[in-house]
């Protein structure tokens, strides 16, 4: 067998990281922004291994032949790139550097998610051929490690608008907060799945799909994730994609996967929210250990939360005359000062990106794993990383001074009505994350019996 190209360069300079739902929208922008920021800052010697997941081979082939018409436009094109070795520059040797490598997936049937965790530990993949000088052809390579696995796969579980409601949310709260926090999508309750097909029991589809689908994945792939002690390698990281509209009442434990109500989508996020920002925590901690399940002598993955701010995509069902106009008026929202607007999938694709690229030495001085990390905008489509506040929890789980969080600009852009977080909301947010990680592993424990 040969080895695999990356072999060739020191352990430190590659980086493996896995994008679910990548073949479009968020999850597309975000293998798009790895590979620019990737060629941009890494090593010249480094490569990056990318493996974005999709739920059809066809729809793989189409993903990594785009992905690969990015990375060579970009290379050829970029001055950033071509400043860092001069004269000399050959676009051939930036992408050669690039390996994209496809895994099929599909979140709602869990003997799929098995049997990708089991080719991505046990078995080997294999690149699309190329015939161009660009890109190297590979043939059964193992993946030894995983450093980041961004979890952005999902769906929306919504029908379309609710007109009544579009009126309502401009007239009493301005169509910057309406557009920002919307009420006016209209959802399906009650949707199910049977996650092993030909089994008759179902589970909700939203939150098989946007939650338990990537906590199963998860699991199985810690020993990917994981690092002897010592290791010159961080952690791997697990990045969740959460959304900005999930508050502290879209979530009940009595609806645990949300089937009574018409917000699934954000009730799953607001799950979503609680699961990682309580994944260091004590109150957690029995559940956490149980499901990473890692020997004495290995340091496991951490956990950290994304969102990508108010992005426009087919996730949400607008015909074509609706989706235009939508448009207008996010560019709109935007220019008037909304810093949450990314509005592109490539933009949105910030926050989730610069959490796989950081350095861990970084990650660890911000106290990362207890923020939710948000892709901001200002009027110009300038992006950046922002903090984002949580409903109960504040920016970074604890009371804030006011003053504080003004220097650092963080009070704008608040949802209408959010309370500073005190001292007795938080103790509620960290024993609910307990009863979740609980909840959780029941589950696991239930459906992996039975795939």
């Amino acid at each position: 067998m040969v080895p695999p190209p990356w072999d060739r360069a020191p352990e430190k300079d590659n980086l493996f990281v896995l994008v679910t739902g990548a073949n479009s929208g968020i999850g597309f922008g975000i293998c798009q922004r790895l590979i620019d920021d990737y060629l941009s800052t890494r090593s010249l010697t480094s490569h990056l291994i990318l493996i974005p997941t999709t739920r059809s081979a066809k729809k793989s082939q189409e993903t990594v032949t785009a992905l690969r018409a990015h990375a060579q436009q970009f290379a050829e094109s970029s001055p950033a790139l071509r400043s860092r070795t001069g004269q000399n520059y050959d676009s051939h040797q930036a992408t050669r550097r690039i390996h994209i490598l496809s895994v099929q997936l599909d979140l709602c049937n869990l003997p799929t998610i098995t049997a990708a965790a089991d080719q991505l530990l046990h078995g080997t993949l294999s690149s699309s051929p190329s015939t161009s000088p660009d890109f190297e052809s590979l043939e059964d390579v193992k993946i030894p490690r995983l450093d980041s696995i961004i979890f952005n796969a999902g769906i929306g579980g919504w029908y379309g608008l609710n007109w009544g409601k579009v009126a309502h949310n401009i007239l009493t709260k301005g169509i910057v907060s309406a557009t920002t926090w919307p009420t006016f999508k209209g959802g399906n309750s009650g949707q199910t799945i049977a996650p092993v097909p030909g089994s008759k029991e179902t589970m909700g589809e939203v939150f098989c799909a946007n939650v338990f689908g990537h906590y199963l994945f998860a699991q199985k792939l810690v020993p990917l994730l994981s690092r002897p002690k010592p290791s010159a390698l961080p952690p791997g990281r697990i990045i969740w994609e959460s959304s900005i509209d999930a508050d502290w009442d879209t979530f009940s434990l009595e609806d645990f996967q949300a089937l009574k109500t018409d917000a699934a989508y954000e009730s799953t996020k607001r799950l979503t929210d609680v699961l990682a920002l309580t994944s260091s925590l004590p109150t957690s901690k029995p559940y956490v250990d149980q499901y990473f399940s890692v020997a004495e002598d290995k340091t496991p993955p951490k956990m950290y939360l994304a969102h990508p701010g108010i992005v426009q995509t087919t996730l949400f069902p607008l015909n074509a005359f609706m989706f235009f106009w939508y448009q207008v008026v996010l560019y709109l929202v935007r220019w008037l000062g909304s810093p949450w607007h990314p509005i592109t999938g490539y933009n949105g694709s910030m926050a989730p990106a610069w959490l796989a690229l950081q350095e861990q030495e970084a990650l660890d001085s911000e106290r990362a794993e207890r923020v939710k990390w948000g892709s901001a905008a200002d009027r110009w489509g300038n992006v950046y990383v922002r903090k984002t506040e949580v409903d109960g929890w504040g920016w970074e789980g604890r009371v804030e001074d006011v003053e504080e969080l003004k220097e650092k600009g963080l009070l704008s852009g608040r949802k209408g009505g959010m309370e500073m977080v005190k001292e007795e909301r938080l103790v509620e947010f960290k024993e609910l994350g307990g009863r979740v990680w609980k909840r959780l592993e029941e589950l696991r424990g239930e459906w992996e019996r039975k795939v």
